[in-house]
């Protein structure tokens, strides 16, 4: 038995004990009792677990891409989670979602790149302005362009039953349209990890 199981089964035992001196049952020859303020025993309850099914309900597509996070693009992911559960939409949507922002900008909330700009995209999800995505200020606002990417996915027939990349890719209208299968793993795991924290 190792060090900590040891210590805990003896920690639990020695609660037991303790527990069965002071509440034990009382008796006509019981000691005069002593007061006691009771504990308070903290217990933390697992939080609820996300049905991974529904997250990948096709299967992934292709190789599979994976980029290290940072806290900003964590922070960002969070903000994505957070306007789908707004917008009303499940931990797919939240996964389409995440697929597409990590295809267009890897979580990075991007303003113009000047020549490296893809015309006037910006933002996490690389919208235009231009092409009546909204403002920049509202484009590089994570909750606003999450909403905005969410109302054109809504507007898709079906999109719950199509592979990942054709959803995105009905929204987005890439150039690249199947590239953000690649991403579906990834996000599936960042919304299993980030859905009920």
């Amino acid at each position: 038995m190792n060090t900590i199981m040891r210590k805990s089964v003896l920690g639990v035992a020695g609660l037991a004990f303790a527990g069965g001196v002071f509440a034990g049952p009382a008796t006509a020859h019981a000691a005069p009792s002593v007061q006691s303020t009771p504990v308070a025993v903290t217990v933390q309850a697992d939080k609820p677990s996300v049905d991974k099914a529904k997250l990948i309900p096709h299967g992934v597509q292709g190789a599979q891409s994976h980029v290290d996070l940072s806290d900003e693009q964590v922070a960002n992911v969070k903000a994505i989670i957070a306007a789908t559960k707004k917008a009303g939409m499940d931990e797919r949507a939240a996964v389409v979602s995440i697929a597409t922002a990590l295809q267009e900008s890897k979580l990075e909330n991007l303003g113009h790149l000047g020549d490296r700009n893809d015309h006037d995209s910006q933002g996490l999800f690389q919208q235009r302005p231009s092409s009546g995505w909204g403002t920049v200020e509202q484009i590089t606002d994570p909750e606003y362009s999450t909403t905005a990417f969410l109302k054109g996915l809504k507007q898709v027939d079906g999109w719950q039953d199509m592979p990942l990349t054709k959803a995105a890719q009905t929204v987005q209208v890439s150039a690249y349209p199947d590239h953000y299968a690649q991403w579906e793993q990834m996000a599936a795991d960042l919304v299993a990890a980030h859905w009920n924290s």
